[in-house]
């Protein structure tokens, strides 16, 4: 009896988890740094034994990365099975996810700001290639009226398919909506990263050319990278869905996905209609 719960908390056991996430980061972050330093001064690549470091030390990092991952959020399902995640601990969880959210907003807020600091004051002493025109001279801009608006409507639709499944679980308990609106949202982010592909590979600039450039890869590119983490939480769910772990009243790792997905959203809606159409 003195050891019976009479709380709403969940008191965790010790776990290993967030010192091997740590060294992870510290790991990839330092093959990400090297590799950079390389790729951008074409500076001969740090090696060890003869192995160069600056790929495989990120790729390690990655991986384990990627491990801790699996590993924690494991436990973390395991957890919501045996009746830890009580009312209250749904509440921090769900709290947690929206300043995770908040942070990655933040992120992109950066990237906003520096892309309209240049648009605005296209002269300055960090930029002045630009020569005050904005976007640069030579700069052949996307319409955004061709592929970015399909991607626009791919995107929103997929959104559209996640909110279907969310409302088929929650509302309806309908299993078949929920795995059908999984499969349609997660097919239409692969193909949304697809077209985001080919249209990379025929931008009339690159990343080295100017400050536009720099901003437009580095915005749509960590967009791209969101959307495909999004879908990887997605297809997650998926697979869970399919083994009946989500019930009408308990779902909170859904609508972290969810969440999440409608963030990668909005952010797209700022980008089309700030970068491909503003900026252009």
């Amino acid at each position: 009896m003195a050891h019976e719960k009479d709380h709403d908390y969940h008191i965790l056991t010790p776990s290993s988890w967030p010192f091997f996430g740590a060294i992870s980061a510290f790991v990839m972050l330092v093959g990400a740094v090297l590799a950079s330093h390389h790729l951008g001064r074409g500076s001969e690549s740090v090696t060890f034994g003869g192995i160069p470091l600056s790929p495989w030390m990120f790729i390690i990092g990655l991986l384990m990365v990627l491990y801790t991952m699996f590993g924690w959020w494991s436990e973390v399902v395991k957890e919501s099975h045996v009746g830890d995640h009580t009312p209250v601990v749904v509440i921090g969880l769900r709290y947690g996810v929206i300043m995770f959210i908040m942070s990655e907003v933040m992120f992109f807020v950066a990237w906003f700001w520096s892309f309209f600091k240049h648009a605005i004051f296209p002269m300055g002493p960090d930029s002045p290639a630009v020569d005050g025109v904005w976007p640069p001279v030579g700069i052949e801009t996307f319409d955004p009226w061709h592929l970015p608006l399909i991607n626009t409507l791919i995107l929103l639709c997929s959104g559209c398919m996640a909110t279907w499944a969310h409302h088929a679980l929650a509302h309806d308990n309908d299993r078949k909506g929920l795995v059908w609106g999984l499969v349609g949202a997660i097919a239409l982010g692969a193909i949304f990263t697809v077209f985001q592909v080919y249209e990379y590979g025929h931008a009339a600039f690159s990343f080295r050319d100017n400050i536009y450039g720099a901003n437009f890869f580095m915005a749509t590119g960590f967009h791209g990278f969101h959307v495909l983490v999004g879908t990887i939480f997605l297809a997650i769910c998926l697979m869970r869905a399919l083994k009946g772990h989500f019930t009408q009243e308990r779902h909170v790792g859904f609508e972290a996905a969810a969440w999440y997905w409608h963030f990668v959203d909005v952010v797209w809606l700022f980008l089309f209609f700030a970068v491909y159409i503003w900026g252009g």
